[in-house]
């Protein structure tokens, strides 16, 4: 019996001891498992536009945007104008994410009825965890081709004096769950300008940040400072602020700007409204987005 008793007790010794090396043994996986998590940071912006200025968001793999950009005319054209309702511009644009961090896009304005396409690269992302990144980056590069009709078509006039380029290097941080903010150096060439006066490179430097004031409304801003001794008397550096409202499957951007284009040669080199005497726009942006194709699972 006292065999017995022994054998006894050392099966339960044993026993334990494997519960409790199996228990050692996951607590050590889970903590390789929890070291080799990354956390990206989201939603920086609600979309990858912040008003007119491109964000640092890219739209995911697989998914399409279709965004609709409405602006009214300058509210200083008083009750005669509506106060800017009787005059209005727009784009229709589609942006479709390739993947995640590669996304095209294709627009038309009524503006000088206007073509553009651009196509941006994210190649460094906000994260934490195994692998830390402090800031997300990415780089644009986009054309537009101005189709309005020549005002003199008599004179020699050339397809490449359509065409203007811009490429930007836009990089920005996500500080907390309510406050973002990014800058966007850049670079605007116009193959045509109208004096000698201008340059027909632009150089810039954007900078735009977003409150988040709830869970489905934030507060936009942005301003594009243009070097000196680039653009001709009269124009000026574009600011625009708004907020977000997010409804679902829908985003409404509701603004106030100076600029009156919504493509990059336009509202970095062809501002012209003046904040002080109520030379602003009134517009909005839609965003409404359409998953096309499953994106990949990261791990």
């Amino acid at each position: 019996m006292k065999v017995l008793h022994l054998i006894f007790c050392l099966c339960i010794v044993l026993s334990s001891t494997l519960v409790i090396g199996q228990d050692d043994e996951m607590d050590l996986l889970s903590m390789l498992e929890e070291e080799e998590t990354t956390d990206f940071a989201t939603a920086a912006f609600k979309t990858n536009r912040v008003i007119n200025l491109h964000s640092i968001e890219s739209t995911a793999g697989g998914v399409m945007d279709i965004k609709i950009s409405h602006r009214f005319g300058f509210l200083n054209g008083g009750l005669y104008e509506l106060f800017g309702l009787d005059g209005a511009s727009i784009r229709i644009g589609a942006d479709y994410g390739i993947t995640d961090n590669i996304t095209v896009g294709f627009g038309r304005s009524s503006f000088e009825k206007t073509l553009d396409g651009f196509l941006k690269y994210r190649f460094l992302r906000q994260s934490s965890g195994k692998r830390e990144m402090p800031i997300t980056a990415a780089i644009l590069a986009s054309s537009a081709i101005k189709t309005v009709k020549w005002q003199d078509p008599d004179r020699e006039n050339y397809f490449s004096s359509r065409m203007y380029y811009t490429y930007q290097l836009i990089v920005g941080r996500k500080f907390s769950k309510t406050f973002s903010l990014q800058l966007s150096p850049t670079v605007v060439h116009r193959n045509l300008i109208k004096t000698n006066l201008e340059k027909n490179d632009v150089y810039s430097l954007g900078a735009a940040t977003r409150i988040k004031l709830t869970k489905r409304i934030a507060i936009n801003a942005e301003y594009i400072y243009v070097f000196e001794n680039q653009l001709a008397p009269g124009y000026r550096n574009s600011f625009s602020l708004g907020f977000d409202i997010e409804t679902g499957g829908h985003v409404f951007q509701l603004h106030f700007t100076n600029s009156t284009s919504m493509i990059e040669k336009g509202f970095i080199a062809e501002t012209t409204g003046n904040w002080t005497d109520g030379g602003v726009h009134f517009g909005f942006n839609v965003s409404r987005v359409f998953t096309l194709r499953k994106a990949k699972i990261h791990k």
